[in-house]
């Protein structure tokens, strides 16, 4: 077919790495933004660190959230283009817009309305408390930008025009590199800095799209980006976009149950450790999901044309990959962990609390890459319920495994436990639920 890739064929290996490679690049652009405001807005210390990793996962959630149109435009258009019907792929467009925009006023007005009962959630000292709430207010002023990237994204993405959203996203990651140490010290706004930063270069990235779209080339024959609402398109696009933003959203409930059973055990120290360590785990995973991402495109292919050898070939040889990844990263994470925290937060306190973190968290790398490689051939063949069940059951048992292990003695370093034996165990189910289907499958 024109302008696709023939998987059937052809070298594993580089056809695994070229698949990886772009996705990868998105990922890590998507999860930069979060961890540039981390590593500068430490500078100012753990309590701001601590300010900021609070409204992250509020920010996870708005994500999640966004999903739903990016999702939505994804599939809703990219249908209407493979059926040639150009009208209803344009309408399409606009509602995915449309509904995106009347979402990110709704969250973030919620958001920006209840603030201080929100962030009391973490029972924060008052002073890291206010600034998480002025933080927060400037941020949720910047969600229609979030969820009108997410939906132009979705548009670009069904078109097959993977590389629009690429570059535009990389020119807003460039501009919050520029803009945060200039405005967190050269202005001296400190953690609000930070947010202005965030919310100029979101700002830029829709700008950016727009002129994309209205004056370097008409997506679509041109489209207008709202219009009122039909039922018959609006439902649609629910019903494609809302269960993936409901289970990424449910994720980022459990993560704030998570940071408020560290924040209670450990104070700021251990909010600002549980947000900074993701951040930095989040590099692993992420690098392990492109190459479980590539694994299901190249799986697809070869599953539908009923080259089974060349299925369980890719997938052990992506297991290879990703288990050395996860080696690496157990090293680094076990014996360097307070080393490489201090990146983040060069204060004496926090990067030893950081190691950790780390250093447990370490301990189920491998099982992480094992879980993620398996689900991207549980994808690759059309089973997409066993990945969703193993992560529902396990990331909901980390809450009574945490209330558990820090109630018995643990102290906060049981939630750290909870996240790595939760990891471990989805790695093990996963692999052994894989194994039991094998045959059935392949």
């Amino acid at each position: 077919m024109h302008g696709t890739k023939n998987l059937t064929k052809g070298p594993i290996t580089r056809q695994l790495f070229n698949l990886a490679i772009p996705i990868m690049g998105t990922s890590f652009i998507q999860m930069a933004y979060s961890i540039t405001d981390m590593a500068w807005v430490g500078r100012l210390g753990s309590e701001s660190v601590a300010a900021v990793g609070a409204v992250g996962i509020l920010t996870w959630m708005t994500n999640s959230i966004a999903l739903l149109n990016k999702i939505g435009a994804e599939v809703s258009v990219g249908q209407s283009i493979g059926a040639q019907n150009q009208k209803d792929a344009r309408l399409y467009a606009s509602h995915n817009l449309t509904i995106a925009l009347i979402l990110s006023i709704c969250w973030g007005l919620l958001l920006f309305v209840f603030a201080n009962p929100i962030v009391d959630i973490y029972k924060l000292e008052t002073p890291i408390a206010t600034k998480a709430v002025e933080y927060l207010q400037i941020i949720s002023t910047a969600f229609p930008f979030i969820f009108l990237t997410y939906a132009f994204t979705g548009i670009y993405y069904a078109a097959g025009l993977s590389k629009v959203p690429f570059y535009i996203s990389g020119t807003g990651l460039v501009m919050n590199m520029i803009l945060d140490p200039l405005f967190i010290f050269g202005l001296g706004w400190g953690t609000a800095g930070a947010a202005w930063a965030t919310w100029l270069s979101e700002g830029i990235v829709v700008v950016l799209f727009i002129y994309q779209l209205k004056k370097r080339g008409k997506l679509l024959g041109g489209f207008p980006f709202f219009t009122k609402l039909k039922s018959k398109y609006a439902k649609r696009i629910f019903q494609l976009g809302l269960p993936v933003a409901a289970l990424n959203t449910f994720f980022a409930i459990i993560n704030l149950f998570m940071a408020r059973t560290a924040s209670t055990y450990g104070g700021h120290i251990g909010l600002m450790t549980l947000t900074a360590g993701g951040q930095l785990e989040a590099i692993a995973w992420n690098t392990s999901q492109g190459f479980s991402m590539s694994l299901s495109a190249f799986v697809a292919q070869n599953y539908a044309a009923k080259c089974k050898e060349r299925v369980m070939s890719a997938y052990y040889t992506t297991m290879k990959m990703t288990t050395t990844l996860g080696i690496l990263c157990t090293f680094l994470f076990v014996f360097y962990g307070s080393e490489i925290f201090s990146l983040i937060v060069p204060e004496q306190a926090a990067y030893e609390a950081g190691g950790i973190f780390l250093r447990i968290d370490g301990y189920s790398m491998i099982f992480m890459m094992l879980e993620i490689t398996t689900q991207g051939i549980f994808y690759g063949t059309g089973r997409t319920m066993p990945p969703a069940i193993i992560s529902i059951t396990f990331n909901t048992l980390r809450v009574p495994i945490a209330i558990g292990l820090t109630a018995i003695g643990f102290g906060v370093a049981g939630v750290w436990w909870a996240i790595s034996i939760s990891s471990m165990l989805k790695g093990i189910v996963a692999f052994i639920w894989f194994r039991i289907l094998q045959k059935r499958i392949l």
